[in-house]
């Protein structure tokens, strides 16, 4: 009996032995299986978040030239997201050229945690530079005429497109096709940031080459329109640089100059699509383009790259505008690559 018991005892204790063994093997199996789909959640994750980016457009105000940079900057990330195979999610913002607009959207933006923002204009970058500061969320800015003269250079999460005008090559379009020229209006915004180096520019190679000029500056439609009416009659010629107030009414100063018998020469080709005469600049559709490639390159690699200055060189005339002042353009071919003759947009 006491050797019965005794093999009772021992087959109990080996049950008991496997059961404690059979239980230890199942946990470490069921931990690391749990380990693994945490590994496999956490790369799903990764790669989820790698594959999909918020960004955030901020346009400082409507106008041909700014819509025209916001319609490419779109269709580029949405041609990059369907060749990548990725989610580029964007969303317009609109500062109606207002800075306490602008700085609202700024917080907002920053506070939804967007993954980089393209504003588009001096104002709506220097306003985004500043709400990105304590986050450091990427700036890459759309059509800044001087980073320098703005105070966006040598801040290391900011970076752009620039559209530096060659006010020189304005100038001499201007003289090649009126060499008579005896007075020069220069009709821009002292509000401006983008007017103030090409401006002064234009005064140097003017004075430089003894012609008169006159000054007239607004800071609203209205005092714009004013500013043009009041050159007709008084010069031979008018040059606006990249000025967005003035952009803003472009159509209209267009047709004030042009009936006055004006040409209106301009530092961007949506002017000229407005009504203005000629140009000598950048293509607005292509820096577009660039801009979202940069904004893409810097969310998929983290480095934030010097701006870039986009090639000019492109004369674009208005057709109906000439033949309207009865001005020809042959000359230009002597002075650009490329002349591009387009027609006034409806």
């Amino acid at each position: 009996m006491k050797k019965f018991v005794a093999v009772l005892s021992a087959a109990a204790m080996m049950t008991s032995l496997a059961a404690c063994g059979y239980t230890a093997d199942t946990a470490n199996t069921a931990a690391s299986s749990a380990e693994t789909t945490a590994s496999a959640a956490e790369s799903t994750a990764d790669t989820a978040a790698a594959d999909s980016y918020k960004v955030a457009i901020v346009q400082q105000l409507d106008h041909a030239s700014l819509d025209e940079i916001r319609v490419a900057i779109e269709k580029e990330l949405d041609a990059k997201a369907a060749e990548k195979g990725i989610t580029i999610e964007y969303k317009d913002f609109n500062g109606q050229n207002d800075a306490t607009t602008l700085n609202q959207i700024g917080t907002q933006v920053v506070a939804d945690g967007y993954d980089a923002i393209i504003p588009i204009a001096t104002l709506a970058a220097q306003c985004m530079t500043t709400a990105a500061e304590s986050t450091k969320t990427p700036v890459i800015y759309a059509a800044i005429s001087d980073p320098a003269a703005a105070d966006l250079t040598d801040i290391d999460y900011v970076t752009g497109t620039s559209d530096a005008l060659n006010t020189q090559s304005i100038m001499d379009m201007m003289f090649a096709v009126q060499p008579d020229i005896q007075t020069v209006g220069l009709l821009y915004s002292n509000s401006e940031a983008n007017s103030t180096t090409p401006i002064a520019e234009a005064k140097a190679y003017l004075d430089a080459k003894g012609i008169a000029y006159v000054e007239k500056t607004g800071n609203t439609n209205d005092e714009i329109m004013t500013a043009a009416s009041s050159m007709v009659g008084q010069v031979d010629a008018v040059f606006t640089p990249t000025d967005n107030v003035v952009m803003a009414a472009a159509a209209a100063v267009s047709e004030t100059l042009t009936k006055g018998g004006i040409p209106f020469y301009t530092g961007a080709d949506s002017f000229v699509t407005a009504g203005a005469f000629a140009t000598c600049g950048v293509n607005y559709t292509e820096l577009g383009t660039y801009t979202a490639d940069m904004a893409l390159d810097i969310l998929e690699t983290g480095v934030v790259p010097a701006y870039h200055v986009m090639d000019g060189g492109i004369i674009t005339v208005n057709t109906e505008t000439a033949a309207a002042l009865g001005i020809g353009y042959s000359a230009f071919n002597d002075l650009a690559g490329q002349v591009v003759e387009v027609t006034t947009a409806e």
